[in-house]
């Protein structure tokens, strides 16, 4: 098939290139800059140079390479989380979950484009209260800390837009892995080897993770399987940081982390990171795995912190 990955340079696109035209597609991938197209050509990918934020750049891009498929992995994360300027830090992906998001949809149905895969993101976005685990039927935080509101909105605007125009939109979980932050040589892993992560107040909150290879296997199963929805691409073990983060710190080598209330720890990560540390909820892969015929490689964070943090 020919397929278009809008973010054929980023964490998941960067990986779904060579797996997809190892199977053989004809891939086309777009980056912004020399360096993005370079690591595509050199996966065997035809590289384009694309604006995410730019309307007119993504519909050339689209319409050139008119597509069966297109995969919209597009994010701009990198540089240091100010959690208390949540919204700030994301605000280019957030652009391009929404305005992005809609010119990408919109090139694809001119192109007659049959199939769309848009990634988004299931963690502290679940609502901070109920059940333990949430599935894809539980809506989103409907009030969110006020630091998150864009970012949320957008997810959500993403959400209804791929499913609206008949796509599968993929809640990844909190990634993990070779060139992620929580991964060999990243910031937060580091941080956590020099004990700079600790476990706020109780440590209650739930999180979800997902290996980054394990990102990409879901999205090219899903470039062929699976109805239009949603769906929690995570582990099997929706895990409390009280638990996770002290396997972590083992794993790596480091001391136990610290513990510090949540008053203190609210004047250095704001409301948002203590919500998230403390409230937060994980997410059920039951439907990936029952309608995208998905497995993760890494069932539990447990295996993956001890054998996928570097290369694979």
């Amino acid at each position: 098939m020919k397929i278009f990955i809008a973010g054929g340079s980023g964490a998941v696109g960067s990986r779904l290139v060579p797996m997809l035209v190892a199977a053989g597609h004809e891939v086309t991938g777009t980056a912004r800059g020399d360096a993005g197209l370079d690591r595509i050509r050199a996966a065997g990918g035809r590289a384009v140079a694309m604006d995410g934020t730019d309307d007119a750049s993504i519909r050339r891009a689209v319409l050139d390479a008119r597509p069966e498929v297109l995969v919209h992995q597009l994010t701009s994360l990198s540089g240091r989380f100010d959690f208390k300027r949540f919204d700030e830090t994301f605000a280019v992906t957030n652009a391009m979950r929404t305005r992005g998001t809609d010119a990408l949809i919109a090139a694809a149905q001119e192109a007659g484009t049959g199939r769309i895969v848009v990634q988004s993101y299931t963690g502290w976005a679940n609502e901070h209260a109920g059940t333990r685990v949430k599935t894809e039927a539980d809506e989103l935080d409907p009030n969110p800390v006020p630091a998150a509101r864009n970012t949320l909105a957008a997810i959500a605007h993403a959400e209804r837009a791929t499913v609206a125009a008949g796509g599968l939109a993929l809640r990844f979980g909190n990634f993990y892995g070779p060139g992620q932050s929580l991964g060999e040589g990243g910031e937060m892993l580091e941080s956590v080897r020099k004990r700079q992560v600790p476990i706020v107040g109780d440590g209650a909150g739930v999180w979800s993770f997902c290996h980054i290879d394990d990102a990409a296997a879901a999205t090219i199963a899903a470039v062929d399987r699976g109805s239009a929805g949603v769906y929690n691409i995570v582990d099997d073990e929706p895990a409390e940081v009280a638990e996770w983060l002290p396997v972590l710190s083992r794993a790596v080598g480091a001391k136990p982390p610290m513990r510090v209330p949540a008053w203190v720890a609210r004047t250095l990560i704001g409301e948002f990171g203590v919500s998230w540390m403390t409230t937060a909820r994980g997410s059920s892969n039951a439907k990936a795995k029952a309608e995208l015929g998905w497995q993760p490689r890494y069932a539990s964070w447990r295996d993956g912190f001890r054998d996928g943090l570097g290369a694979s």
